[in-house]
């Protein structure tokens, strides 16, 4: 369901929630609502929750979990999209995905869909758009067998025209038109990139983008420390940057990235890296630059330390030459969509920095391809002599 501001989407869902919790045939039921995040469960939803739970008799409430226990041993709870891991393990008959465009698209097939699969439990996505992201693909995708609804300010009456009016006025068109005419195609507010993936979408420059085995395949490597590593993959051939492939993962070592690059069999370039690559960890002694070269990742860059705002320069310069390949680089699309500045809630302005969600790590790499690939004069990583570890180098 996607509807404009103040549609009342949120309030219906939470009765949803409730009917199905009250009129449950299976024993022990339990339904879950999620917000991008914990504290938002909390100020969007739990009011509802208490309110309209509370006329049942013998329902009751744990402040701490957001949980309602309701007479027929059913329970409802309020979770946050950010700390996935306290979902694991536990069942679902029914749950409320609520902002789905703010969320990390893995959590539902990771998270969220192995829960419903013994109860044959339902979910439903609700929100406003947030460009053409995830919950853009999942409404287009949804065939005949879902039910789909959108509800635009201008055709629901559920506001006041002059409000909507006086909202015209002081949004941009595109503010107007996501939040409430439900657009997915206007620009995202904030992000850094829009405009340019807007160009690229509009020139044909996301297509199927083939790999020339003549050329080198030059990879930038933003590497997580216990979060995601991503890796974005490109050919430069004449004036154009032809992005191949992306990859991304969490929870593995360097030793797994290895046997990726491996595994693809490219003829690959430079592996660039971000400059805090050749600290050595106290652990260890050793830095992540010489722990790759000893699994055999060569042709290292290690770049210096740069301000993030000259590398976004970088990359706003260099999007105009750039084609990406539409199936192996379609994550690495909406990253680059969807990377945004950080929003002042007090103040109520975009701050100068990042918002350093999921979208960071792929738009971090594809920040430091562009920086290195342009530097005339890169720092070089010389490997240390391992000796016989350079067999069957990438």
């Amino acid at each position: 369901m996607v509807a404009h501001r103040r549609a009342g989407k949120t309030v219906a869902c939470i009765n949803d929630l409730l009917r199905a919790a009250l009129t449950a045939d299976k024993p022990d039921s339990r339904f879950a609502y999620l917000a991008p995040h914990f504290n938002q469960a909390k100020d969007v939803a739990w009011m509802y929750l208490r309110k309209f739970a509370g006329v049942v008799p013998g329902a009751t409430f744990n402040e701490a979990e957001l949980r309602c226990d309701l007479p027929n041993g059913s329970r409802i709870r309020l979770y946050g999209a950010d700390n996935p891991d306290r979902l694991r393990g536990i069942y679902l008959d029914g749950v409320i995905l609520d902002e789905y465009a703010d969320m990390r698209p893995s959590i539902w097939g990771e998270v969220i869909r192995p829960l419903l699969a013994d109860r044959q439990g339902w979910c439903v996505w609700i929100g406003t758009p947030k460009g053409r992201n995830s919950f853009c693909q999942l409404w287009e995708e949804a065939d005949d067998r879902w039910f789909r609804l959108m509800l635009k300010a201008s055709e629901t009456g559920l506001l006041d025209k002059t409000e909507l009016q006086d909202a015209r006025r002081s949004m941009t068109i595109d503010q107007y038109e996501q939040e409430f005419e439900c657009s997915f195609d206007a620009a995202v507010q904030g992000a850094y990139y829009g405009k340019e993936m807007k160009a690229a979408d509009e020139q044909g420059r996301i297509c199927g983008v083939p790999i020339d085995p003549t050329a080198q395949v030059h990879v930038a490597w933003d590497l997580g420390i216990g979060d995601a590593t991503a890796l974005v993959f490109c050919q430069q051939v004449g004036k154009e940057w032809h992005i191949v492939d992306f990859y991304e993962a969490s929870g593995v070592g360097l030793d797994h990235y290895a046997k990726v690059l491996s595994d693809k069999g490219y003829n690959y370039g430079s592996q660039i890296l971000p400059h805090d690559a050749a600290a050595k960890e106290l652990g260890t002694g050793k830095s992540r630059v010489e722990v790759l070269a000893s699994l055999g990742v060569r042709n290292v860059t290690v770049l210096k330390a740069s301000k993030v705002e000259d590398g976004i320069n970088a990359v706003r310069m260099t999007l105009p030459m750039c084609w990406f390949d539409k199936e192996r680089c379609s994550q690495l699309v909406e990253h680059l969509r969807m990377y945004r500045s950080e929003f002042d809630e007090k103040r109520k302005v975009f701050k100068t920095t990042p918002l350093h969600d999921w979208h960071s790590h792929a738009a971090d790499a594809f920040r430091y391809l562009c920086v290195g690939l342009e530097q005339s004069k890169p720092q070089q990583w010389k490997p240390l002599d391992y000796g016989a570890w350079d067999k069957g180098f990438v």
